[in-house]
């Protein structure tokens, strides 16, 4: 195993002391002028047609500017979603459009000198609608005579008139045949619910002119580059004359990856060549910008006596909301990134639909779609495992791919697309379950139930997987530029979303050049000064652009070596870059970098030591967790306390030990959210009741036990020095694995997210739950 000197050693975050000194580094924080402040006029349908807009009052307000409505702005469809070009979403959406589609569409946009008069100027903009009846479920969605995207401009639409943005399916084998043989077969329905990103900065964009009249947006957001691509063609602007920034996120997990306020704020400086600002609040963050996509999911599976899995059949329809971004991606991914896992299977098969509902739109959240997908999968197997008498850990792992394995779903299923071939070259999840199984006590836990009282105990296991990029899809570049004191600017368009991933890229930079990690001068995602990233999104960032870096360092340290040689008068064959210094191979001579760099720049051969590489990944390796939870129930009340969990990653090497511990426990803190406590919830006419967080609730450190993570080390040989993704399959395993252990602790299964006391006590009464309404 080679020895590093930075990658695999924990190090402080390089904008750390920034951050904890209060600096200015959020986009608010970077707000020069007296911008116009955007305010965002709502429907209070769900369903509607805009019939008349009077707004010749709210303009009489002194400081109010402009109110832009779809009758001033130009009809472009668009997805808001921030994918590679061209995108697998739908073209249904407008900057405004004379239909709104749910509770909170954008009806107006209203910019005045400051926050008062914008929201005075709001009240008194008259709206007549006609109100059209509405879809609040998937169920409606399948069967109501409701056109919700009826207009002839949108395109990429799978079924307009059955409200069905996405449809996918596929089949490998003769899944009904091998299910009709085999001895035990168990078949059942999950409902996987939607979840809010709960950022704790929202969404904020400032848009203004510079000195040489280009379009500058300073904004929080996962994907500048296709910010930039998607703003050129709504508003007819030359790319060259766009430049985004974006500074320090305060979170995203997949909620930034779409559109959300760019437009508005660009829109408003076009019209009347002043700066402005937009900051939605936490109300409309929560109504108005993206969920999670909820999915029913109906698995049948079929397996012989000896536990060996025959056929997985998985049935899934979705809800996109109002709007169509991540459509048909998410709903692929919810087979794509579970479905490999079973590969022993001799059949199996993924199908179904996106529906269009008059609910917030969904759209990128952490998991995307896999999430949704192993709660449905591990559940149903953890009901085979007890049909069948066996352990439900032994039972789902022993039908686990193995390394050196393959699956057919990997070649047929990409992400809006068809997949690409990968042999898993890299996969300890025999061993994170090993290690999970021990720290937690799993044998002594699963034998021997706890009994006290009305209080019962019980344990359950989950297996997950994800991915590293989506191969053949995204790419990601970066430059390293050399100074005379060797020191290296290392410029990246890759996105820090807070995961901490600048630190990890410069520690890949720093280790590939032979520096320590304060040599690397990070400077990220500008798209006027970074180059081409794909953005923050897929679990890409270390994977794709850490490779990316690779290539760039390989590249400086040629040139590093081919000038030492000329002033050590040795060939570059002999030389090594270590430790800050071109040294022979014998030891005989060195040259540190800082005096070669200064020869370079003033004496001798004068030049530039710099160089740009890139990398499009022709593959995306698995990265896994094993994660076991430890329950509580109260029989009387139903009441459920998660005691303890355990996890254990392969995510292959571990570049920064820390920030991939806080990605670990980050995510699955969010995936105990996703389990027992996040719940999205809206009245009989779909305004949301729960977009804040006084009504939904996010778990605290008081809402669970202990938490015990760590990591197998693999050697991922595609990735930067072994590395694979961490973020988001981090979040996978908490719902199967508490929804498990609810089983295991009270012979009931709760079929629908989040597990709630009120749910576990009505079928503790015989009664029906919320998820059988």
């Amino acid at each position: 195993m080679k020895k590093f000197n930075v990658v695999g050693k924990i190090e402080r975050k390089v904008d750390g002391f920034s951050l904890v000194k209060g600096k200015p580094v959020y986009t608010e924080d970077l707000i020069k002028d007296n911008p116009l402040i955007v305010k965002i006029l709502r429907s209070p349908h769900a369903h509607a047609i805009i019939k008349k807009i009077e707004k010749e009052e709210a303009l009489k307000i002194p400081g109010v500017e402009i109110i832009l409505t779809h009758e001033d702005l130009p009809r472009i469809p668009f997805t808001k979603a921030g994918q590679g070009f061209p995108e697998p979403s739908p073209y249904d959406s407008y900057v405004l459009d004379k239909k709104v589609r749910y509770v909170g569409d954008a009806v107006a946009i209203i910019a005045a000198i400051d926050e008062k008069a914008a929201l005075s100027a709001m009240k008194k903009i008259k709206v007549e609608y006609e109100i059209l009846d509405s879809i609040l479920s998937i169920e409606d969605a399948m069967t109501k005579k409701v056109l919700i995207h009826d207009e002839k401009e949108s395109s990429g639409i799978w079924d307009k008139n059955k409200n069905i943005a996405a449809h996918y399916d596929m089949e490998i084998g003769d899944v009904e045949k091998v299910l009709s043989e085999s001895e035990v077969v168990v078949s059942s329905t999950y409902r996987a619910a939607a979840q809010h990103h709960t950022t704790m900065e929202p969404h904020i964009s400032y848009s203004y002119f510079d000195q040489n009249n280009r379009l500058v947006i300073i904004t929080s957001t996962q994907v500048p580059f296709h910010l930039r691509r998607v703003m050129s063609r709504l508003y007819n602007i030359p790319i060259r004359n766009i430049r985004v920034i974006k500074p320090r996120i305060g979170g995203g997990f997949g909620g930034k990856q779409a559109y959300h306020t760019e437009q508005y704020v660009t829109a408003v400086t076009l019209k009347t060549g002043k700066s402005a600002k937009l900051m939605l609040t936490r109300d409309e963050v929560s109504r108005c910008t993206n969920t999670r996509h909820e999915f029913i999911i109906k698995i049948t599976a079929g397996a012989d006596k000896n536990g060996k899995l025959k056929a997985i059949k998985m049935e899934a329809n979705s809800n996109t909301g109002a709007y169509g971004e991540g459509a048909l991606t998410v709903f692929m991914v919810c087979g794509s990134k579970t479905l490999p896992l079973y590969n022993k299977v001799e059949a199996v098969s993924f199908g179904g639909n996106a529906y269009y509902t008059n609910m917030t739109s969904a759209g990128a959240y952490r998991g995307y779609g896999a999430a949704q997908g192993i709660f449905a999968l591990d559940s149903t197997l953890d009901e085979m495992a007890y049909k069948l008498k066996m352990d439900p850990l032994k039972f789902k792992n022993m039908n686990t791919i193995k390394e050196g394995e393959t699956s057919d779903v990997f070649r047929i299923m990409g992400e809006g697309k068809e997949g690409v071939d990968q042999i898993m070259k890299s996969c300890k999840l025999d061993e994170c379950v090993e290690k999970g199984k021990k720290l937690f006590n799993w044998d002594e836990k699963s034998k021997n139930k706890y009994v006290n009282g009305d209080k019962v105990r019980g344990v359950g296991c989950a297996l997950v997987m994800q991915g590293s990029g989506i191969p053949g899809v995204d790419l990601g570049a970066a430059t390293i530029k050399m100074n005379e004191d060797g020191s290296f600017n290392l410029l990246i368009g890759a996105t820090d979303l807070g995961t901490g991933s600048d630190t990890t890229l410069a520690q890949i930079a720093a280790e590939e050049l032979g520096v320590s990690l304060k040599k690397i001068i990070v400077y990220s995602s500008d798209t006027d000064f970074t180059p081409f990233d794909k953005g923050a999104y897929a679990s890409s960032t270390t994977y794709v652009s850490g490779n990316a870096i690779i290539d760039a360092a390989k590249r400086v340290k040629k040139q590093i070596l081919e000038n030492a040689a000329t002033f050590m008068e040795e060939v570059p064959e002999n030389l090594l870059l270590e430790n800050e210094f071109v040294i022979d191979k014998e030891r005989k001579n060195k040259l540190s970098l800082s005096e070669l760099c200064t020869k370079l720049f003033y004496n001798s051969n004068q030049k530039q030591i710099a160089a740009t590489g890139s990398f499009v990944g022709e593959e995306g390796p698995v990265p896994y967790v094993a994660g076991f939870a430890e329950v509580e129930v109260n029989l009387k009340t139903g009441k459920i306390k998660l005691l303890d969990y355990v996890a254990y990653a392969d995510c292959g090497k571990v570049i920064n030990p820390k920030g991939a511990l806080g990605q670990l426990e980050g995510g699955l803190m969010q995936g105990i959210g996703y389990a027992m406590y996040e719940d999205i919830i809206y009245d009989k006419k779909g305004k949301m009741l729960t977009s804040d967080f006084f009504n939904y609730k996010i778990p605290s450190r008081e809402d669970y036990g202990t938490l015990r993570c760590g990591f197998v080390e693999s050697y991922e040989p595609t990735g930067p020095f072994g590395a694979k993704s961490i973020g988001e399959v981090s979040l996978n395993s908490p719902t199967p694995a508490i929804c498990n252990a609810i089983f295991n602790a009270t012979g009931i299964r709760l079929r629908s997210n989040p597990f709630t006391a009120e749910k576990l006590f009505f079928k503790l009464k015989g009664g029906k739950s919320n998820d059988e309404n």
